[in-house]
Order: C-alpha cells, then structure tokens, then sequence
C-alpha cells in the first residue's frame, strides 16, 4: 500500500465516522416528538429511524453532486484536505452533542472542508456563489419557512380536531405521529447521508480514482448509508431530550403538525440539492408547533442558544479543519493525516467519557426539564444547596 492508499484509506475511515456522528446528532430532527410524546418507545423509536434513513439514503444524489463538485475547486482539494475538513465537523458535533445542542451536521461539514481548503489553496478555491446558494440562504430561510408550515398546520389540526373526543383524537394523533416521523427519517436518509457520499466523492476525484464531476460510486452510497443508519441507531439521546423536552412541552397534535413540516421542506430540498440543515428544519418546526398551539410554553432562552450556535458552526468548523490541515501539512506526509486522525479519536473518546457522567439515556431521556440537558444534574440543582450538602 502506497502513502496515498494509506491517507485515502484513512479518509474513508474519518468520513463515515463523520457520517456515524451525523446520525445520533440528528435522530432527535424526526423522533424527539415521537419520544415525548409516546407515541414510539425511546428504543422502537430510534431503530425506525435508522432503517429509514439507510433506505432514504438510496433515493438521491442530488446533495452529493452539490457537495462534491459545487462548493470548492475539486483541482485544489488533497486527501489532507479532506481529511482535515472532516476533522474539524467531527469535533463540531461531538463537541454541540455533549452540551445537548442540536447544531447543523451539514454546515459542520461544509464549514470543515471550506477552512481546510483555504488553508491550503486560499479563498479563490472556494466557490462562494455556490456556498451562498445552495447553503446559507437555505440555512437562512429554512427554520422560518419549516417554522410557518408548522404553525399553520398545528392550527389547522387544532381546529379540525376540536370537537373530536380527547381519547380517540389522541389515539389518532400519535398514530399519525409515527407516519409524519418515519417520513422525517426518510427525508433525513435523502439529504444527510449524501453529503459524506459527496465527500468521499470529492476525495476519490482529488487522488485521481474518479474524473471531474462523477457521481458517487455505488460502493460509497452503500456504505455511507449503513455508517449512518447505525449511528442513528446509537440514539444521541443529548439532543433527543433538548429537541424533544426542552424547546416546547409538546402535544401529540403538534408533534405530527411540526414533523409533516420538517418532512415537506427537506424533501424539497433534497429533490432541488439544496445541502439543507435537517436540524434547523425540525427546530423550526417545533418552535412553530409552540407558537401554534394555545397554551403552550415555548423556551425562547435554549431557542437563542441553539441559533448562537447555529451561527457559529461554519466559522467554528472552519477554524478546526483549517488548524487540521496546517498540523498535518506541517508533519508531512501521511505521518501527519496519522497525527491529525489519532488526535481525532483521542478527543472523540474523551467526549463518550465525559458524556456518560452523567448519561442521558432511553430511560431518563423523558425525564420532566429544570433547565439542563442532563436530568440528574437538573434535580440535583433543584434541590438547592443546602439538600446537596453544600453551604451551612
């Protein structure tokens, strides 16, 4: 095996595990309502989504063809390039999962390989009219257009159920629940899966395995599809439980209302390749299933914190991939993407060990919410500083 074999090889590796991080990241866009709701079983829930998601994965490619040719110089992007880029979108979503942020994957990702490929070939070899079409005006308008659907779908239901007893109308509601969230789960295989297809695509075309312009080959949508399946199936229970518990309390009504917005507006987009944030469609379907519904509490502070970070994951990104890519160019060599790759899993398992004090799991995912991602910490700052031990 030759150094580039060797740096290719390692690039496949990162890129799935990215791939891995973008499933549990994002399960909570099509099940946190579901969750909550009772509508599905935590555990139901999440391996529902995950057959969707690799069965969606096979039904598009238009997201790929934008990432793989439509956002930077395929002629100034290396196998470091890629990898860099992917380093910096991993430690992205490790790092919004533990705090129980729902951020964008995509814009982790594009933000990653943009940084890296600036730092090595500069900004001309990004394509800017394309990076402000097909990615930040659709990350712009999203969260609103999903957000008004949601809204005039959870007043209509509203509306039209008013006179139906509670019991059977909630019978229904959450049997429509699991049909508008499987088509979520759906969209999400359509549209997320295809931008690590685009990577991997883009990275072939860069070592000379692919010429200009081609479409991913059917070994990477396989495989790509599979890495996300199953890091759906892991759960990122972190964000399912700020999604789904944190945001709004929400109703079976709104749960279906919010999640047939979210499958709408990310299919349209997938059908268009547009590289839309599913994440910044399901908050946005949420928050308009709050406002559409009487009565219901809408948390505007956690709203705001998950738009800051919003904001800043395609710098963020940006920054990490392009600090990747000088320490691996410095190096040299495939002895460098070696450093850079071992850096990324030692972070990577130092987030999984801090994660899990406390965890958040299937079973305390619906715990009732006090302010923190996490419910054990929560009660124990309820219970003040006295009953924790701490003061007189």
């Amino acid at each position: 095996m030759t150094g580039n074999d060797a740096v290719l090889a390692l690039m496949v590796v990162t890129a799935l595990g990215f791939d891995f991080t973008n499933g549990f990241h994002d399960t909570g866009n099509a099940m946190a309502t579901s969750i909550v709701t009772g509508a599905l079983p935590p555990r139901v829930a999440v391996a529902v989504s995950a057959v969707l998601n690799l069965v969606g994965a096979f039904l598009s490619t238009a997201v790929a063809a934008t990432i793989a040719n439509g956002l930077v110089s395929s002629g100034d992007v290396t196998l470091t390039v890629v990898c860099a880029g992917l380093t910096g979108s991993i430690l992205w979503n490790l790092a919004t999962w533990y705090l129980g942020i729902p951020s964008s994957s995509s814009h982790a990702l594009i933000g990653g390989v943009i940084g890296a490929t600036m730092a090595a070939a500069g900004s001309s070899a990004v394509k800017w009219q394309g990076l402000v079409s097909k990615v930040i005006v659709p990350a712009a308008l999203s969260p609103f257009i999903a957000g008004l659907v949601a809204v005039v779908g959870t007043l209509l239901v509203a509306r039209i159920t008013r006179d139906v007893p509670a019991r059977p109308r909630e019978r229904g509601f959450r049997l429509g629940q699991i049909g508008s969230a499987s088509m979520v789960s759906l969209a999400h295989g359509t549209n997320d899966a295809q931008k690590t297809m685009g990577v991997i695509t883009l990275a072939l075309i860069a070592n000379g395995d692919l010429p200009t312009g081609a479409k991913a080959p059917d070994w990477v949508i396989a495989s790509c599809a599979l890495a996300i399946a199953l890091g759906t199936y892991a759960g990122g229970w972190r964000v399912i439980r700020a999604l789904g518990k944190g945001l709004v309390e929400i109703a079976s009504p709104q749960g279906m209302a919010a999640e047939s917005a979210s499958a709408a507006v990310i299919l349209c987009s997938s059908d268009f390749g547009y590289s839309l944030s599913t994440t910044h469609v399901a908050t946005g379907s949420i928050l308009g299933s709050g406002v559409g519904w009487k009565g219901a509490e809408v948390r505007w502070q956690l709203a705001r914190r998950m738009v800051t970070a919003w904001l800043l994951t395609l710098p963020a990104a940006a920054l990490v991939g392009a600090v990747a890519y000088w320490t691996a160019n410095g190096i040299g060599g495939t002895v460098g993407v070696v450093v850079v790759f071992t850096a990324l899993v030692l972070a990577s398992i130092a987030f999984f060990a801090a994660s899990r004090h406390p965890a958040v799991t299937p079973e305390n995912v619906n715990a009732a919410w006090t302010g923190s991602v996490t419910p054990e910490s929560a009660a124990a700052k309820a219970k003040g500083p006295a009953e924790n031990g701490v003061g007189p």
